[in-house]
């Protein structure tokens, strides 16, 4: 288990690494989720590893290519790119999880944009559907805030009431709608996994408010809007949930990788699209 001094300890190593490297710091983060690190600009450094940028093992996932990137889409403009993330159930604690993100912010990242795949719980939002996250609910029983936290990183109680950012997400439906790519909103139920929910657990989330459910996101934007910057979160609903109609008999991994392909030019399109915009910055 990771002591906050040995969370702190590492990023601050981190950091010094990064500015060792050579690397010029970013002003916007990108993290993949599974299936969707498509190709967006040639980088202008990287990529490397994310073992390299990480003081912990780390173990690999299919649909993640955990490589770091920086991108430059408008001159001037430089994005820090992780082409996948790590998962609290492949055994990290929740510092470990959000490293990625803390250490994106510390860095200089005023605005963090999360992708993941996710199981629809609603017949309204297909395999396939593109849908922006209005809200979430943590149902990891984690959380990255928990412990005595350096003081100048955020607030003991931090507000969540507009964990993703209005304008963010008026900006990408706007930018959606001019590429004619259709786009819904939801809210996301994060959790631990690495099991899929049971019948029973879909339609409980259902009841509370969910239209998603997936394994990432929600502790790093706990992590990333403690530390004041803006978060935007989009899923890719890659399958119908257990017990949703239309739900395969069973679920499996391979299926979210084929439907992140099948998305790869939308996901590509639009992303291109954001960071380039004036609104961005």
């Amino acid at each position: 288990m990771t002591t906050i001094a040995t969370h702190v300890r590492t990023l601050e190593e981190a950091i010094q690494a990064w500015d060792d490297r050579g690397w010029p710091r970013p002003e916007i983060a990108l993290v993949s989720g599974s299936g969707l690190a498509v190709d967006l600009y040639p980088p202008t450094h990287g990529p490397i590893s994310l073992t390299d940028i990480l003081p912990f093992p780390i173990h690999a996932i299919i649909g993640h290519p955990l490589q770091v990137e920086l991108l430059e889409p408008r001159p001037g403009r430089t994005v820090l790119y992780y082409r996948g993330r790590i998962h609290s159930y492949q055994g990290y604690d929740a510092y470990q999880t959000v490293f990625q993100v803390r250490l994106a912010v510390l860095l200089g990242a005023k605005t963090v944009i999360l992708t993941n795949a996710s199981g629809s719980l609603s017949p309204e939002r297909p395999p396939g559907s593109l849908v922006v996250l209005d809200d979430h609910l943590n149902l990891t029983g984690l959380n990255p805030l928990r412990g005595e936290l350096p003081e100048e990183w955020g607030p003991r109680f931090p507000d969540m009431s507009a964990a993703y950012d209005p304008e963010l997400r008026k900006l990408i439906h706007s930018l959606a709608s001019e590429l004619g790519i259709e786009l819904s909103s939801g809210v996301y139920a994060g959790l631990a996994g690495p099991s899929y929910e049971t019948p029973a657990e879909v339609r409980m989330f259902g009841h509370m408010g969910a239209d998603l459910v997936g394994m990432s996101t929600v502790l790093e934007v706990i992590a990333a809007r403690h530390m004041g910057v803006r978060c935007l979160g989009m899923s890719l609903a890659t399958n119908f949930a257990a017990g949703v109609p239309g739900a395969e008999e069973s679920l499996g991994h391979d299926e979210v990788l084929e439907t992140g392909r099948a998305a790869a030019e939308r996901v590509q399109k639009l992303f291109r699209r954001l960071l380039e915009a004036d609104e961005l910055a």
